[in-house]
């Protein structure tokens, strides 16, 4: 008897000893991104700690550097951020990836390049408690990446050589004559030009934008900023292709510039993204929720369009068209062709 009690003691501490080792062994990234549980937060925070409290995002918002410092700030965290265009963006995640470097926890970029990094399988779904307060869309179906903002394709015009009375409601009005001469795009806006046909309809889509263009002329200008910055000069009397927050911020410089949707609107979604290497899993999670609660506000107050429908929308109830990511990386080469064929007249 006395034996049978000792095997049965024996047997209760090896099970308590191995029940103890598995809650001490380390979540992995995959179990940290995806917790769902009520102590998220407080967990996240002790992994932290254990991380060294430091995170390395790359970024194509210059302004989200506001969202990263204000992180920072809270959470008492380092966070070392690199700045560039969205493909190379894509590119140096692409290239650390095959060469097993595990350099950077956050991505952020256009939803087409994080759709891209995603078939790359470079990316982790993250299980933020702040999915639910998101507009539709925002999160696709494998949840690899989320929208954190709308960026609704605008015209901008300048508000000394344009009359508000006189901006077109929609595109036909761009045949008037009183255009010629004083319109502009971005350079690499195929994504939006596609949309657009694929809306208004084709061909009748594509004959009306070839029509207004062989009529009226357009100046093709590489970058959103720098097309707001030359409407706000003077240079390019009404631009029709920036993104909605550009002239807003211009205007809240100062600078004679204002924005103007003309229907339909087109719209795509900027994201971010979790990697599935990140060296700060926890940080990396913890940034995630940041971004779509407090982050939120702060994008907000820059006069981008958020996607939680906690905020109210600087552009109001608008219906959107929104950009297909899978399709603009399938269709970029044609896409591409028929916008340089289409302006280069």
């Amino acid at each position: 008897m006395l034996q049978q009690i000792l095997r049965l003691s024996c047997s209760a501490l090896c099970l308590a000893a191995a029940a103890g080792a598995a809650l001490a062994a380390p979540l992995t990234l995959q179990e940290i991104a995806t917790y769902q549980g009520p102590d998220r937060t407080e967990r996240l925070l002790e992994g932290v700690r254990k991380e060294g409290a430091e995170l390395t995002v790359y970024h194509a918002y210059p302004q989200l550097a506001k969202v990263t410092e204000a992180f920072a700030k809270k959470y008492d965290i380092k966070v070392t951020a690199w700045r560039s265009g969205s493909e190379n963006i894509l590119q140096r995640i692409n290239s650390e990836a095959r060469a097993n470097k595990s350099t950077v926890d956050i991505v952020q970029n256009n939803a087409p390049e994080n759709e891209a990094a995603h078939r790359e399988m470079l990316l982790q779904p993250v299980a933020s408690p702040y999915l639910k307060d998101l507009v539709p869309g925002a999160l696709p179906s494998h949840r690899s990446w989320v929208g954190i903002t709308l960026d609704v394709y605008s015209a901008a015009y300048n508000t000394a050589k344009v009359k508000k009375e006189e901006l077109p409601k929609t595109y036909r009005e761009l045949l008037d004559p009183k255009w010629k001469g004083r319109l502009a795009v971005e350079a690499e806006d195929q994504a939006w030009y596609a949309t657009l046909l694929q809306t208004l309809g084709e061909p009748q889509g594509g004959k009306l934008l070839g029509d207004v263009i062989a009529s009226n002329g357009v100046s093709v200008r590489k970058g959103h900023s720098l097309l707001t910055s030359l409407v706000a000069s003077g240079e390019v009397p009404l631009a029709l292709s920036v993104y909605s927050w550009n002239p807003a911020q211009l205007k809240a410089k100062g600078a004679p510039v204002e924005g103007h949707l003309i229907e339909p609107v087109v719209a795509q979604f900027s994201t971010v993204a979790m990697l599935k290497k990140a060296p700060h899993p926890n940080t990396a999670a913890l940034f995630y929720d940041f971004v779509l609660n407090e982050g939120q506000a702060i994008l907000a107050q820059m006069h981008f369009v958020p996607t939680s429908k906690k905020q109210p929308s600087p552009i109001g109830d608008v219906a959107l068209k929104m950009i297909d990511p899978g399709m603009a990386l399938d269709m970029q080469e044609e896409w591409t062709k028929a916008y340089l064929a289409a302006t280069r007249r």
